[in-house]
C-alpha cells in the first residue's frame, strides 16, 4: 500500500514537473531543453520555406542551348525554296504559318487567329493577328500573305528550284498566272490589312492545310526577283534572313555552326532561352557530346541511333523521347530521267522522259523488294526500334494502310520472278544478265549523313546479290551535293545512268495527301514514276463532294497504296523510331507527333545566368 502512494506521488509531482517547463517554456523560459526545441522549429520553418521556393520556381529567362545535326544545312534559309530537314531546323525557329498543328494533327491558330469557310468551302477567310513584327521590326500584315502564295505561283518560281507549287496549284487561276497568261494571281486576295481570302478553284476537303504555308516578308522580297531569291543574302546570310519567329538566325560559321538569338518582341511573349546554337558534329560522336554536356539535344532529322538507345538512357544527364518517325526511309528506282534541257530549265515535262530500261520491268522492281530483308534491317541496324511499312504515308493518319503486297523476305520469290522476267545468268558467272544476254548492273547511290542509312547500303547490295543481281556502290556524297543532282539535276548524262537511290521522307503532317511526293509531274517525285491511274486516284480522293467524306478518302488512299506497291516506283525500307535526347537541364520540351521543336519560345533552361 505504501508503495503504491509512494509511485503515486512520484508520477505527480513529475507531470507537475512537465507542465511547469512547458509554461517556461510558453513564457521565453532559457532552458537547456527550450534552446534545442527553438533549433528544431527554426528548421522546420526552413524546411517549409524551402518547399514553398521550390513550388514558387518556374522558368527563369537567359542561357545558351546547344543542339547537334550530323549534317550541315544545304544553306537555303528561305521557306518557299528550302529543300531539306537540315535547313527545317533553323526555319522551325524562325518562320511561321497562319496555322499551326496539335498533338491530334488538328489546325490551331498562329499568325492567323481564327478562320473561317464558306459553305462549300471554295473561300477561305484568314483573320489575322495584330501586333506581329518581323524580326527587323517591321510589321506584319496580309500583304505578306499575299506576296508569299504569289511568289509561290509566279512564272520562274519552279525554274528557280520552288518546289512547294502543291499549295497554290488548288486556288483560283494558277495556271494562268503561273504560265505568264494572267498579270495576276486571282487566288489569294487581301481583304483589308488583316483579313486574306483564299479561293479554290473547286471545293477544297482540307483548305487550312493550303492556307498553312510558312509566310515571308514582302517588304524584303517584294523588290527581288523570283529568280534571284534563292542566291540573295536575304534566303542565304544570317542576320539578312528575317521572320517572325521566336528565334533570329544571327550568326554561322557555315558547315560549322549556326546560331540564333531570341527575338525579344516575339508576339507570344519574349522567349526565355538567350540563344539556341547548332554544332555540326559527326554522328558517331554525338552520344559522347551529350554525356559531357557539350551539347544540350538530338534531334530531327536523325535523333539518336538506334544502337546507342541503351547507352544514352543510361546518362543520368540525359532525358529521352522515343515515338513513331512521321516519315520513312526508302530505295527508289530511277525509272525515269529528265533531258539534260529540261532539267536545266527546271520544267518537268513526261512526255519528254527517258525510260530506264534497267528497272522498267515491275517484275524486277517487285523481286528486289523480295530480295531486300527489311525485316532484318529493323532487327540488325535499328535494334528493333522501328518497323517495315510497305505504303508511303504516314503511320500516325488515318488513310494509311498496311494492306497492300507486303515482299516478305524471300529469295525464292525474288528469283522466279527474275527468270519469269528474262533474267537469268547465261554466262556462269553468279550474276545475272538482262533478257537481251547483255551485263545488267544496277549503280546504286546514297548521302552521307545518316549513319544507319549509309549501313544499309551495302547490305541491299548483300541481299541482290544472293539472287544475282550485280550492283555497284558509288561513293557517298554530302547531302546537299546528292539532293540537288537526284531532284534537280536528273538526266541520264548528269546521273552517270544511276539506277537506285537511298532517301529518307520527313512528311508533311497537314493532310495524307501524297502529291507532294508522287504526283507525276512533282519536283520531288525523284523516281519520275509515270502512272496515270496513280494521278487518278490521287486526284480523286480529294475531289468533293465525295471527298468531304472521311471513309470515302480512306477508301481512294487505300487503293493507291495498293497501286504503289504494285507498280513500286520504290522500296519503302522502314520507318525509323524517332530517339530524341537533351540534358535534364533543359525545361518546356513537348515534342508533336511530326517533330522535336513546339513552342521553343517556352524551352528554359535551370542554370540561366
Amino acid at each position: 500500500m505504501l508503495n503504491k502512494k509512494f509511485w503515486y506521488l512520484l508520477v505527480v509531482l513529475t507531470l507537475f514537473a512537465f507542465l511547469l517547463v512547458a509554461c517556461n517554456s510558453d513564457e521565453g523560459g532559457d532552458d537547456p531543453d527550450d534552446e534545442d526545441e527553438q533549433e528544431q522549429q527554426d528548421d522546420n520553418n526552413e524546411d517549409e520555406n524551402n518547399e514553398e521556393e521550390e513550388e514558387e520556381e518556374g522558368p527563369v529567362s537567359g542561357g545558351e542551348l546547344v543542339g547537334a545535326m550530323d549534317t550541315a544545312p544545304d544553306g537555303i534559309f528561305n521557306p518557299i525554296f528550302y529543300s531539306e530537314a537540315y535547313e527545317a531546323n533553323i526555319l522551325d525557329f524562325t518562320h511561321e504559318s497562319l496555322a499551326g498543328q496539335n498533338d491530334n494533327l488538328e489546325f490551331i491558330p498562329q499568325l492567323a487567329e481564327d478562320w473561317e469557310a464558306n459553305d462549300d468551302q471554295t473561300e477561305l477567310t484568314m483573320y489575322l493577328r495584330e501586333g506581329v513584327t518581323w524580326h527587323d521590326g517591321e510589321e506584319f500584315n496580309a500583304e505578306d500573305v499575299i506576296y508569299t502564295y504569289t511568289a509561290i505561283a509566279s512564272p520562274g518560281y519552279t525554274e528557280a528550284g520552288g518546289i512547294r507549287t502543291t499549295f497554290v496549284q488548288p486556288l483560283v487561276g494558277y495556271e494562268e498566272f503561273s504560265s505568264g497568261e494572267a498579270d495576276t494571281f486571282e487566288g489569294v486576295e487581301m481583304v483589308d490589312e488583316y483579313t486574306v481570302k483564299f479561293h479554290f478553284a473547286e471545293p477544297n476537303v482540307n483548305p487550312v492545310y493550303y492556307a498553312s504555308y510558312p509566310i515571308i516578308p514582302e517588304h524584303v522580297f517584294g523588290d527581288i526577283p523570283i529568280e534571284e531569291q534563292p542566291s540573295h543574302p536575304a534566303t542565304l546570310d544570317a542576320g539578312e534572313v528575317i521572320g517572325t519567329g521566336p528565334f533570329k538566325f544571327t550568326e554561322m560559321v557555315e558547315r560549322e555552326e549556326y546560331v540564333l538569338t531570341r527575338h525579344d518582341d516575339y508576339w507570344q511573349g519574349t522567349p526565355y532561352l538567350e540563344s539556341i546554337k547548332w554544332d555540326i558534329v559527326d554522328q558517331s560522336v554525338i552520344t559522347s557530346l551529350l554525356e559531357s554536356g557539350d551539347i544540350d539535344f538530338v534531334a530531327d532529322p536523325n535523333g539518336v541511333p538506334a544502337a546507342d538507345y541503351e547507352m544514352v538512357d543510361g546518362y543520368e544527364n540525359v532525358e529521352m523521347i522515343e515515338q513513331t518517325d512521321f516519315g520513312y526511309q526508302l530505295m527508289g528506282f530511277k525509272m525515269n530521267y529528265r533531258t539534260a534541257e529540261d532539267a536545266e530549265a527546271g520544267t518537268i515535262n513526261p512526255d519528254n522522259w527517258v525510260e530506264n530500261p534497267d528497272v522498267a520491268d515491275q517484275k524486277v522492281r517487285q523481286a528486289i523488294a523480295y530480295a531486300i530483308n527489311r525485316q532484318g534491317m529493323v532487327e540488325g541496324l535499328l535494334r528493333g526500334r522501328g518497323s517495315v511499312i510497305n505504303a508511303p504515308i504516314a503511320q500516325q493518319f488515318w488513310a494509311y494502310t498496311d494492306e497492300v503486297p507486303q515482299y516478305e523476305y524471300s529469295t525464292e520469290e525474288a528469283e522466279a520472278l527474275l527468270d519469269e522476267a528474262g533474267y537469268v545468268d547465261v554466262n556462269d558467272d553468279g550474276f545475272r544478265e538482262n533478257p537481251d544476254g547483255e551485263e545488267w548492273v544496277l549503280d546504286l547511290e546514297y548521302p552521307t549523313g545518316n549513319k544507319i542509312r549509309e549501313d544499309s547500303a551495302p547490305v541491299i547490295k548483300d541481299d541482290l546479290e544472293k539472287v544475282g543481281i550485280k550492283v555497284e556502290l558509288r561513293n557517298p556524297r554530302e547531302m546537299s551535293a546528292y539532293s540537288n543532282d537526284i531532284i534537280f539535276n536528273d538526266s541520264e548524262e548528269a546521273l552517270d545512268g544511276l539506277d537506285l537511290y537511298l532517301i529518307g521522307w520527313s512528311l508533311g503532317s497537314g493532310d495524307p495527301d501524297p502529291t507532294g511526293l508522287w504526283n507525276i509531274e512533282a519536283q520531288y517525285n525523284i523516281s519520275r514514276w509515270n502512272n496515270p491511274e496513280s494521278d487518278e486516284l490521287i486526284n480523286k480522293a480529294l475531289q468533293t463532294p465525295d471527298a468531304f467524306d472521311q471513309e470515302f478518302r480512306t477508301q481512294t488512299y487505300q487503293e493507291w497504296q495498293e497501286l504503289f506497291a504494285t507498280d513500286l516506283p520504290a522500296v519503302i525500307l522502314y520507318a525509323q523510331n524517332k530517339i530524341y535526347a537533351y540534358n535534364e537541364r533543359l525545361n518546356g520540351v513537348d515534342p508533336l507527333p511530326m517533330g522535336f521543336i513546339n513552342d521553343p519560345h517556352l524551352w528554359w533552361v535551370e542554370d540561366a545566368q
